[in-house]
């Protein structure tokens, strides 16, 4: 991480060995993803195993934020069974939440500046949603593909339209968390090393005053980073219910 913002972003095993020819090394992916998964469910599991009669600070925060999510889903996805789907939407924002804050610890790793990683996630809840859909209303699902009141001469432009659209989803929802993500660590990267550079020219009166733009410069680049990381997780599970919604709704 020395001379290019891009080696944060290289995996490297940590501990390799085969089974069978299959490859079950860990590399620095694996690693992180286990601590930011295991970080977010201890945290869980201590504040509540504890509850006191008044809650503590860290109770007060995971139920402020499951009744967010709760929220959330109940807005976004309509109809009574609509809570069941809260657990998993709500795993989904807490873990990819844990793993973007994990990101940003220093010399970590950001699971989600790959693109193999957030299209693996974005497809499955693709996939999914397209199941729960066939399930419910089996070949009425291709009414997704008509909107409702369009003119019927219009049918063949707009079923290829939108078509075209849904195939994409799975593609954007990742690519949008993927590039966020990995745009905001590069700048990072780059602006942190600017004020390195600078610092070890700090013992010339001349240029005595420079370091101290950049790292403050740095410090609020930091603060919008935490803030993306939070906004894309938000985003993407918002993206998940409306998924969610389509397959069930049909529209």
């Amino acid at each position: 991480m020395l001379y290019s913002p891009l080696e944060q972003f290289e995996i490297s095993t940590l501990f390799a060995f085969d089974i069978l020819n299959f490859d079950f090394s860990i590399t620095n992916s694996t690693f992180f993803m286990i601590i930011a998964l295991t970080f977010i469910s201890l945290l869980f599991y201590f504040t509540f195993i504890y509850q006191t009669v008044i809650p503590n600070r860290w109770q007060v925060i995971l139920e402020g934020l499951y009744d967010f999510i709760l929220n959330m889903v109940n807005t976004i996805i309509v109809g009574h069974k609509a809570q069941r789907h809260f657990p998993f939407v709500f795993t989904i924002f807490t873990a990819i939440l844990a793993c973007n804050l994990v990101g940003m610890v220093p010399y970590s790793f950001t699971l989600v500046s790959h693109l193999i990683v957030t299209f693996f996630i974005g497809l499955t809840i693709y996939l999914g949603a397209n199941v729960l859909g066939v399930r419910k209303h089996g070949i009425a699902i291709l009414g997704l593909f008509f909107p409702a009141g369009a003119p019927i001469g219009m049918a063949p432009a707009l079923v290829v339209i939108e078509f075209v659209s849904y195939m994409f989803k799975p593609i954007s929802l990742s690519v949008r968390l993927f590039a966020n993500l990995m745009a905001g660590h590069i700048l990072l990267k780059v602006i942190a090393g600017f004020a390195w550079d600078l610092m070890l020219t700090s013992c010339s009166a001349v240029f005595f005053p420079l370091p101290q733009a950049p790292l403050l410069i740095l410090v609020i680049l930091i603060g919008l980073e935490l803030a993306v990381s939070v906004i894309q997780a938000y985003v993407f599970t918002i993206l998940t219910c409306m998924f969610i919604n389509d397959a069930a709704n049909l529209h």
